[in-house]
């Protein structure tokens, strides 16, 4: 009998164990359905911003998400530097604000983000780091999706190999040179990029790095591939072969500074897939927004593409792009 009871005790203990977990399943997958029923609120997404800094446009890029039920948090991304999180967006009656440490900028506060949301637009300030405030316009970044694979047509030859001919430095100093095949910024400088626009493409890119040089290659002169001496480090975003701040290669396959190392690069959308001395790195990912150092935000329009020339001693060669027809 003693035995018998012990059974029954430990049998009922087992049901309501089994009956408490399942209430608290039901309450658990209640809780769930009723959040997911609820609208997002309407700051969720990704928007591409444009700021008046002293007169002179600058791009930048947000994205806010839903964290569970009712926390938001996000991405931003300046008018330079990397993509960086913030920890809590606060959203209520269509304003909308944030704050987040400084990044490359100068000054000692946080970088302040206050908003209003209306008819689908952003407008608002951001105060720097130190203290300068730029008004901002911002509109949601297009998703880019295409329907089916593209046609390739004919491929272009960007770089003659003899002059800046199709080219255009974007700073007052311009140390782009062309010799021998070979397009070359011997020392930091401005940018170069194309004046032909493109949408989307196939690129075929040659390059060569001194120590410690650090360049970029700019699909439609919005989204950075990095170009840097970094042979042996672990892949990174910042690193050979990332799209800047928001996609990192499996595998860094940098060479040693002064060998010519290759790029083939296809931009479909926002999809990219990007093969590296022969080795692909990342396929067919989705570029999230534009990185630092963009032309514009401006995500839905055909760009350029530009060479980094602004870090150290570069060079450039083959230069060819093939584009959808």
């Amino acid at each position: 009998m003693k035995n018998f009871l012990l059974v029954s005790s430990v049998s009922r203990n087992s049901v309501c164990r089994l009956i408490s977990a399942t209430f608290l399943l039901f309450v658990a997958v209640n809780a769930f359905n009723s959040a997911s029923a609820q609208p997002k609120p309407p700051i969720t997404g990704r928007w591409d911003l444009t700021l008046n800094m002293n007169g002179k446009p600058a791009p930048s890029w947000l994205e806010v998400k839903l964290s569970g039920v009712s926390t938001l948090v996000g991405y931003f991304v300046g008018d330079a530097g990397s993509e960086r999180p913030i920890s809590q967006v606060d959203y209520e009656g269509g304003k909308v604000t944030f704050s987040i440490p400084k990044q490359w900028e100068s000054g000692n506060n946080d970088m302040l983000f206050e908003a209003t949301l209306a008819n689908e637009e952003l407008s608002g300030t951001i105060t720097s780091c130190s203290g300068e405030k730029y008004p901002f316009t911002g509109v949601r970044a297009p998703l880019l999706k295409r329907s089916g694979d593209p046609t390739w047509g004919t491929p272009i030859t960007l770089f003659n190999g003899r002059n800046l001919d199709g080219w255009v430095a974007t700073g007052p100093d311009n140390k782009w040179v062309a010799a021998n095949g070979i397009l070359k910024s011997p020392g930091s400088g401005a940018n170069l990029m194309t004046t032909a626009k493109f949408n989307d493409f196939k690129l075929h890119i040659e390059f060569r790095l001194q120590p410690g040089s650090n360049s970029g290659v700019y699909l439609r002169g919005r989204y950075e591939v990095q170009v840097i001496d970094c042979k042996g480090e672990e892949p990174s975003s910042t690193l050979l072969g990332g799209v800047y701040g928001f996609l990192t290669p499996n595998e860094n396959v940098a060479k040693a500074p002064g060998e010519w190392q290759t790029y083939d690069i296809t931009l479909i959308g926002r999809r990219v897939t990007i093969e590296a001395n022969g080795k692909k790195i990342i396929n067919d990912q989705i570029i999230p927004g534009i990185t630092g150092g963009a032309i514009d935000s401006k995500e839905g329009e055909p760009g350029p593409i530009l060479l980094q020339g602004d870090h150290g001693s570069i060079e450039f060669r083959n230069i060819v792009l093939t584009p959808a027809k």
